[in-house]
């Protein structure tokens, strides 16, 4: 067999992993999240200001938000169910140092820290969850995409040949759902409503980048004859066209129905999808070909899983479009945001009993065909991430009541109610903005410049490919590649950010 053959060889025919082992593997973010920003509060008690140095703060944010991810996906992945309860461990102990070290005039009595926490006002203009979701979900799947090549990633987490539930079989459908949570739909106020046609050709015009680097893969992939797995989207298909499609049928039908009736639709798509699948011959045709051996004669049939599949993913799309609107409804304290976490835990737990009774009555997790237990898995294990996240930022709330004046950046920023204003003689600004202005952060740059850190992820991963024999690695020499790789491509994006350069022109 030549290199091509055996790469293609390596990352096809499997079958996926655990329901559970994938949910084990969703708490390591939020728990390297709930890390960094509790060493970032013990520097502040400590030294009395937030870490400045770029160069130390670069360090700290890989070391901690990236590296472990790295780590769990390679060498650790045999103990990937006790990493998390090692990192929770060791941010139980950070929390009990911080909590124990606080000045002395900052102390107070337990039960008014839980009062105030749940009375504390936060600010309403952004939800550091939803940025933290989008870039993770970028940072997870540029190590996946390189990572894969690799023989210390386990081929579980790989994409599924057919039927299963890899782990990358999850980030094709999270980068959909973060897509969705953003999208000018959902950002769009109600008073600044415009007809519902008139936005239509800016997002036409505003997908050109996503399919002009589908073409650009589908050309540089057939020139230097890259190992590909067909079986995924096609011959000529990939997912930047994708995310086109899937946005411009999106924009098109929200610009006839109402918004907030997104999630019927999704589960029209969806359910009316699966049926075409369970009682006609479609699902034969996307598996087998028209042939029935597998045939790629015609477009359609060349590409017969990606087109296709894109049903499963506008309904992922339009379903998270009401997630998104959900979560931006106007909530600007503690208490209303442990209201929505117990709707997000509502939710996630429905929609796990929905994927039973779907893989029960109908057939298992598809990503090939982005069927309706793909669909409704997809946002279950999204939602649980998104509510991690936002349980980690109230987590690092209610320790920033401990230690007054401390600021993490891409967490809430407190904002004293106005009787604690003036009972205190506060001002009315944000605790710790002025902090934050000045204080680096590899999550912030990484979300400034999020295509262009996915691109540049491809064009490396493309590049390692190409230079290293990757199947027959060892695992230091592995650690050590995707080690360099991933920080190349956050020195980029911090260089970027350091200098507030945004490459986006359309």
């Amino acid at each position: 067999m030549s290199q091509k053959q055996l790469k293609e060889a390596f990352i096809s025919n499997l079958n996926g992993t655990s329901l559970l082992e994938i949910s084990a593997g969703l708490s390591l973010p939020p728990l390297c999240l709930l890390c960094r920003g509790l060493l970032l509060i013990l520097h502040y008690l400590h030294h009395g200001k937030p870490v400045s140095s770029r160069k130390y703060s670069l360090l700290l944010d890989f070391l901690v938000l990236v590296s472990p991810l790295l780590f769990s996906c390679t060498v650790l992945s045999p103990i990937i169910f006790f990493i998390p309860v090692i990192l929770a461990a060791f941010c139980a102990g950070l929390f009990l140092k911080i909590y124990s070290h606080r000045k002395w005039e900052a102390r107070a009595p337990f039960g008014q820290i839980v009062k105030e926490f749940q009375e504390a006002c936060l600010d309403p203009k952004c939800i550091p969850a939803i940025t933290v979701f989008r870039v993770y979900v970028n940072v997870l799947t540029s190590i996946s995409i390189l990572a894969v090549d690799f023989p210390q990633y386990p081929r579980r987490y790989a994409k599924a040949e057919t039927y299963g539930t890899g782990a990358m079989d999850l980030g094709v459908g999270a980068f959909i759902f973060g897509n969705a949570l953003v999208c000018p739909e959902v950002r769009h106020k109600p008073h600044m409503a415009q007809p519902r046609f008139s936005s239509l050709a800016r997002q036409v015009f505003s997908v050109w980048p996503l399919i002009s680097l589908g073409v650009g893969r589908l050309l540089s992939v057939k020139s230097i004859e890259y190992h590909e797995h067909t079986s995924e989207y096609g011959v000529h298909w990939n997912f930047f066209f994708t995310l086109a499609l899937v946005r411009l049928a999106a924009s098109l039908l929200l610009a006839i129905i109402p918004k907030h009736k997104a999630w019927l639709v999704a589960l029209a798509v969806a359910v009316l999808y699966q049926l075409l699948l369970s009682t006609t011959s479609l699902k034969t045709f996307i598996l087998h070909g028209s042939d029935g051996r597998g045939s790629r004669l015609g477009f359609l049939d060349a590409n017969r899983e990606g087109l296709l599949s894109l049903f499963g993913y506008l309904a992922i799309y339009l379903a998270s479009v009401q997630v998104g609107l959900w979560l931006l409804q106007c909530r600007s304290s503690v208490r209303s945001w442990l209201e929505a976490l117990r709707g997000l835990a509502g939710a996630v737990l429905g929609l796990w009993v929905m994927l039973q009774l779907c893989q029960a009555c109908t057939e298992p997790v598809s990503r090939r065909l982005a069927n309706l237990p793909f669909c409704t898995w997809v946002l279950a294990q999204c939602l649980l991430l998104l509510g991690f996240f936002v349980l980690t930022d109230l987590a690092l709330v209610f320790t920033k009541l401990l230690v007054r004046g401390c600021s993490v950046p891409c967490c809430w920023e407190l904002v004293q109610p106005p009787d604690s204003r003036k009972k205190h003689g506060m001002e009315a600004a944000p605790v710790g903005r002025q902090d934050k202005l000045s204080q680096p952060c590899l999550i912030s740059a990484i979300n400034k410049n999020q295509l262009l850190f996915f691109l540049l992820a491809n064009v490396m991963t493309g590049a390692v490919n190409i230079l290293i024999d990757t199947i027959h690695s060892k695992a230091a020499f592995t650690l050590c590649i995707l080690h360099l790789y991933m920080f190349f491509n956050c020195l980029i994006m911090y260089i970027l950010h350091a200098r507030n350069i945004v490459l986006k022109f359309w």
